[in-house]
Parts: C-alpha cells; sequence; structure tokens
C-alpha cells in the first residue's frame, strides 16, 4: 500500500497531476492516495519534494534521492559507448564476480515494465553450466536433423542453420573447449526470463549496458533460445514455472580481445510525419 506522511505532505499536487490512473486527490491540502487503481509504479515517492510518501510493499531502501553528480550521463559519451559495444564470443578463463552479476540484475530489476507488472526473472548458471550447454547442444543437434530429414521450401533457408547445429553438438563432443561454439568457454550465463517478450528485451538492453561498463562482454545467445522453447527436459532443469518463457541469455564473461573503434551501420531508416 501507498502511504502519505501528512506531517510532511505540504499539498503541492504534485503527485496528483503525476499520477496517470488518477488514484490521488488532495483532500483537506493534504495527497490522499485511495490505493484503488494504484499500479505502485512508485512516480509518487519520486515526485514529492518533501520526502512525504511511501510503501510497505518494497524496500524503501531502494530509494536514492537525485543528486547531479551520481546521476547525470553525458549524452555524447552515452552515444559513444552505445556506438563502441560489441559482441564478445572469445573470453579469458576469469569466474565473474557475484557482485557483478548481481549489479547486471539490478540494473534489469530497475527497468520498466508495462503496467509496472515486474514481470521479469533471471536464472543465473555457473557452476552447472557445462551440463546446461551439453543438452541444449543436444537438442539443437535434434532439430538440425529432423529438418534436415524434412527438407521442403518452408525450411530450405533454415538449412544452414541446421546443418551448423548437427555439426555444434559433433565438435563439441570431439573436445568439449575447442569445440564449444555455443557459450564459447564463458564462465556464466544470465537467462533472463518473462510472460512478456517485451519485458524481458528492455531488461536485457540496460543489462547489457551494465555488462559492458563493468568491464565484461556478452552476447544474446539466440540458438540456446531457440532450443529452449517447448522443450520440456531444459524447461524442468531450468525450474521455470508454465507461461513462463526465455526472452533472452545473456552469455557472459571478461572479453579476451580488445576493440579499437567503433563500426559502420546502415543509415537510420525515418519518416517524419
Amino acid at each position: 500500500m501507498m502511504k502519505v506522511d501528512k506531517d510532511k505532505c505540504i499539498g503541492c499536487g504534485l503527485c496528483v497531476n503525476d499520477c496517470f490512473l488518477k488514484d490521488i486527490e488532495l483532500v483537506d491540502k493534504k495527497a490522499n492516495i485511495k490505493n484503488v487503481t494504484c499500479i505502485k509504479c512508485g512516480h509518487c515517492i519520486a515526485v514529492c519534494p518533501k520526502d512525504a510518501v511511501t510503501t510497505d510493499e518494497y524496500n524503501m531502501e531502494d530509494v536514492k534521492d537525485y543528486n547531479k553528480e551520481e546521476f547525470d550521463i553525458d549524452a555524447n559519451n552515452l552515444l559513444n559507448f552505445i556506438k563502441f559495444r560489441r559482441t564478445i564470443r572469445q573470453f579469458k578463463n576469469k569466474d565473474v564476480e557475484v557482485d557483478k552479476l548481481s549489479k547486471i540484475i539490478e540494473a534489469g530489476r530497475f527497468t520498466q515494465t508495462g503496467s509496472n507488472s515486474q514481470n521479469v526473472s533471471y536464472i543465473v548458471v555457473r557452476d552447472n553450466i557445462d551440463e546446461l550447454k551439453s543438452m541444449t547442444l543436444e537438442r539443437l543437434s535434434q532439430m538440425g536433423k529432423h529438418i534436415l530429414s524434412n527438407l521442403n521450401p518452408q525450411t530450405m533457408p533454415i538449412k544452414k542453420y541446421a546443418d551448423m547445429w548437427v555439426n555444434m553438438y559433433d565438435a563439441y563432443k570431439e573436445d568439449k573447449v575447442k569445440g564449444d561454439s555455443l557459450f564459447f568457454n564463458a564462465p556464466v550465463v544470465i537467462l533472463v526470463v518473462s510472460d512478456s517478450p517485451v519485458n524481458g528485451a528492455l531488461a536485457s538492453s540496460n543489462m547489457e549496458l551494465m555488462t559492458n561498463a563493468l568491464g565484461l562482454g556478452t552476447f544474446f545467445s539466440g540458438f540456446f533460445v531457440r532450443a529452449a522453447q517447448g522443450n520440456k527436459k531444459i524447461m524442468d532443469y531450468l525450474g521455470l514455472e508454465e507461461g513462463k518463457e526465455v526472452v533472452t541469455c545473456m552469455v557472459i564473461g571478461y572479453p579476451d580481445i580488445k576493440y579499437s573503434r567503433t563500426v559502420p551501420r546502415k543509415d537510420a531508416q525515418i519518416s517524419w510525419r
């Protein structure tokens, strides 16, 4: 429940004006939160100049007062940071610290979700990464063989992937280190899980920025997501509830490669109306 400290409230009405769902009103010149249509987005907590609004549903220690030095980012630096990011597939033989993984997940936790549903969760795989890797590669090989034995005009466009999946598993069985073209010997993966692909993808994008800011590298394994979809063995292994899906698989580690510059991209297609 959202609460207002009447002693602190000065009745400025900022929270009333900023409440999209109109769940706040002024009563006797004090803010009154009805908690009827409220979705606990926290805008009232953030906008109040007197820190008069709290909630008993979340940890109020998460709240930090704004200060320019810690909160502002130069726009040009941010754009260059985004341009410089690269997908990493070469990793050092070095574990990733738990506190860094926690910060990556924090970046996802504080990412916006539709209707403030906060319906994104995370699975961190470290100790059992080899087991998950083997399971996934075996599944991809099975999928590839099925496609190759049932080629038709619809499956021909993905024949190259079918061949790749079969070869990936064969190479892995031959040499589990040199043949790892799924996770590329990275020490950890974070699976972003949700029943909303949009919310999961938004969280993943911010998590990638945090990953790079921490001096780590990542790539999104679409092959893993493809293998996990509808596969009971993998889903059960991960302990996923019905209705939950792996939106992204972030393969994370310390980069064993150094890039010296950004790369070009297609011009943006923009339609001004």
